[in-house]
């Protein structure tokens, strides 16, 4: 089973060994029973902040999230309906991942836009964020201006990433479904409740998230490491 803390110790784990700095922070949603996550990550230590690109990380893990953790596919049927036979969730490999979204910041000090060269700029940073970026599906850019004392200011690019994370190994399926028949011929009266792994079947989902949470935090290192590197000077006029 997988839960917040473990992903939220995985990740914070994983930028210590890296190197990189963070301010997490967590909160529940009293509303929805979601719990969420989010840091702001930098490398140096944080006297040098203002000057390094930053990048927020954040996720929201909600109690279908656990089900689907504990017990895989039927732990949709928990919230539906009772496991049968012929459940098409006891059969998919179509499981909401974990969401993780990226949010990295490069200040651009207020230089005013008619003396920035904006588009080969954010085109590079794109170019390094993606370029740097194992599992990220998109990196799409955007401008922070501010209207300053002479006109438009350009405070900050910021470059947003999706990455998906499944919550076990998807290769351990059929392990899954060899537990659900043999749980099926071991049935009593009543309910059949089909168990994701029982003491018999340790399917070691535990050991699928750290590597994929390692890859995630080395990408971010990267990544800031790329962006930091970044001289503004030829951009600039």
């Amino acid at each position: 089973m997988i839960t917040f803390e473990d992903v939220t110790r995985l990740f914070l784990h994983a930028a210590e060994t890296t190197g990189i700095t963070t301010h997490p922070d967590s909160w529940l949603n009293v509303e929805t029973l979601e719990r969420e996550f989010e840091s702001i990550c930098h490398l140096g230590p944080c006297e040098e902040a203002e000057d390094k690109a930053t990048c927020g990380v954040s996720f929201s893990w909600s109690p279908l999230d656990t089900a689907l953790s504990l017990d895989g596919p039927q732990g949709v049927c928990d919230f539906f309906h009772d496991p049968n036979d012929t459940c098409p969730h006891l059969h998919t490999e179509d499981v909401p991942p974990l969401a993780l979204d990226l949010a990295y910041t490069v200040a651009l000090n207020n230089i005013p836009l008619d003396r920035l060269d904006l588009q080969p700029l954010v085109r590079i940073l794109k170019y390094r964020a993606s370029e740097n970026s194992s599992r990220a599906i998109e990196t799409r850019p955007s401008i922070g201006v501010i209207y300053g004392e002479n006109g438009p200011e350009a405070e900050s690019v910021t470059l947003q990433q999706h990455v998906e994370l499944p919550l076990w190994n998807p290769e351990l399926l059929g392990a899954f479904r060899d537990t659900i028949e043999r749980q099926r011929g071991a049935s009593h009266h009543g309910r059949k409740h089909f168990r994701w792994q029982d003491d018999d079947d340790e399917t070691g989902q535990e050991d699928w998230l750290p590597p994929l949470m390692e890859a995630v935090v080395a990408d971010i290192e990267h990544v800031l490491t790329a962006l930091d590197d970044l001289s503004l000077t030829p951009f600039t006029r």
